[in-house]
């Protein structure tokens, strides 16, 4: 059985979408889900605990309040990646797992990048979160391969439509040195180089990647598949205003854990 990973963008949501978000994710197939834009309220807890009672590994770091994170779950059996406990600023940004294989660990990890505006405050954020982030990655390199999938909020070089004068230098270059300074490799361009899609739009021809899944040479020799999952943004109402994106690995999980439906009437234990 090949080795699935989806991320999704959830939007922080309050308990009545993250109810419908946790249905539609207990629907899917995949062996882990990496969802960004986590809270510390109840939407967010709602699905934690609900993945938690089916017997799923969750890994949720603490979010401060009114402060964004990630969230990994994963039906494969796990150990926490310490990449989250070497970022030193907005730490529940970014979190992974390392899931066992038939062809030996690999780390899963999620990161939701922080957006920024034109203020002086959230550029700072952003320029001390990517430079967190590059430390902790180093810190914590592993000879095991990276799969690193999450809402990045920032676009890849010649991006169609371009978007001209929304990004600063140094949020594009935050792309670009996943691939020069950690060696990853964008795994939809890899296989889709000339595509257009997008994963989150503020109108239907002004559309935005900024969903990505970055991956270690080795892994990407794995991929069968990688697609965008755009269902998720469409429905009255949608589940949120995001695309996933879906990977597939031809690798197999070895210690698959015993699951039940995270979607079954009970009451979710909240964290």
């Amino acid at each position: 059985m090949p080795l699935t990973v989806l991320t999704l963008n959830v939007g922080n949501p309050a308990v009545e979408r993250a109810r419908r978000q946790r249905d539609w994710l207990a629907r899917r197939n995949e062996d882990v889900f990496v969802l960004t834009e986590t809270g510390s309220g109840p939407g967010t807890h709602l699905i934690a605990g609900s993945f938690a009672d089916a017997g799923w590994t969750v890994t949720y770091p603490d979010h401060a309040d009114k402060e964004r994170g990630v969230m990994l779950l994963s039906k494969a059996e796990s150990t926490v990646d310490p990449i989250g406990a070497a970022m030193s600023y907005l730490p529940a940004r970014l979190a992974g797992i390392v899931v066992h294989t038939d062809r030996g660990p690999v780390r899963v990890l999620g990161a939701y990048v922080p957006s920024r505006d034109a203020t002086e405050a959230k550029t700072t954020r952003k320029r001390l979160w990517i430079d967190a982030f590059h430390q902790a990655y180093e810190d914590t390199a592993h000879h095991a391969p990276v799969l690193l999938l999450g809402d990045f909020n920032v676009l890849e070089p010649g991006h169609v439509p371009p978007h001209p004068g929304q990004f600063a230098p140094f949020e594009t270059a935050f792309y670009t040195t996943l691939t020069q300074r950690h060696g990853l490799v964008d795994v939809f361009r890899s296989l889709y180089p000339t595509a257009v899609e997008h994963s989150w739009a503020r109108r239907i021809e002004l559309g935005y990647r900024y969903d990505h899944a970055h991956a270690s040479p080795a892994l990407v020799e794995k991929v069968t598949r990688c697609s965008y999952v755009h269902d998720t943004r469409h429905g009255e109402p949608a589940l949120t205003d995001h695309s996933g994106l879906a990977v597939e690995l031809a690798l197999t999980a070895t210690a698959p854990l015993i699951t039940s439906d995270p979607a079954a009437d009970r009451e979710a234990t909240l964290f």
